[in-house]
C-alpha cells in the first residue's frame, strides 16, 4: 500500500471519496458525507510530512456516536493509506439537518426514517413564543401519506421522534429538523 499525497488537490478528492463511503454508526443506510458531518479536509505540515486533518462537526454536541464517528474516519482514511490522519471537532456552527445531501434524506426514506425537511429561519430577532407551534403533517416514508401522528417526541435516538401512519397504520421514525 502506498501513501497518498494531500498536498494537492487530487489527493484531498481521493479523500473525500474514501469518506463518501463510510457509514454512519446510527443509521447505516447513510454515509457521514450524507449526513453532512464532514465538513473540511486539509492537508497540514506535521512532522515535515503532510497530514490529513478532517473537519468533523457532529450532530449535537452529546451525540454518544461522535468518538466511533471519529475513529471510523481515522481507520478509513488510514487503510487508503492516508496517514497520519487528525480529526478535528468543530461545535460552530452548530450542524444543521440543513447539510444534509438530498440522496441521503432519499436512502432515509428508502430506509423507513421520514427525512427531515428544511429548517425554518427567521430573520432578525425571533420572538419568544408561549404558545405551542404547530405540526406540518410528516409524510409516511412507506406510503407517503400526509395521514400521520406523532407518538413521541423522541425515537431510538434524541434526534429522531416517533410517529405513526394513519393510512397503512406502519408505526416510523421521523429525523427531527434541527
Amino acid at each position: 500500500m502506498h501513501a497518498h499525497a494531500c498536498e494537492n488537490a487530487s489527493g484531498i478528492s481521493a479523500a473525500w471519496a474514501v469518506l463518501a463511503t463510510v457509514p454512519d454508526p446510527e443509521v447505516p443506510a447513510l454515509t457521514l458525507c450524507d449526513l453532512g458531518i464532514v465538513r473540511e479536509l486539509r492537508a497540514q505540515p506535521e512532522h515535515g510530512a503532510q497530514a490529513l486533518e478532517v473537519v468533523l462537526t457532529p450532530t449535537y454536541s452529546g451525540c454518544p456516536a461522535t468518538e466511533v464517528i471519529a475513529q471510523s474516519v481515522r481507520d478509513a482514511l488510514e487503510s487508503a493509506g492516508f496517514a497520519p490522519v487528525r480529526v478535528t471537532l468543530q461545535r460552530a456552527p452548530a450542524w444543521t439537518t440543513d447539510w444534509m445531501s438530498e440522496d441521503g434524506k432519499r436512502k432515509l426514506r428508502e430506509y423507513g426514517i421520514a427525512p427531515p425537511g428544511p429548517v425554518q429561519r427567521p430573520e432578525g430577532a425571533v420572538p419568544v413564543r408561549w404558545l405551542p407551534r404547530l405540526r406540518e403533517s410528516v409524510p409516511c416514508p412507506r406510503c407517503d401519506s400526509p395521514r400521520t401522528e406523532r407518538l413521541s417526541a423522541f425515537g431510538s435516538t434524541a434526534c429522531k421522534a416517533l410517529y405513526r401512519c394513519l393510512a397503512c397504520q406502519e408505526p416510523f421514525e421521523h429525523f427531527k429538523p434541527i
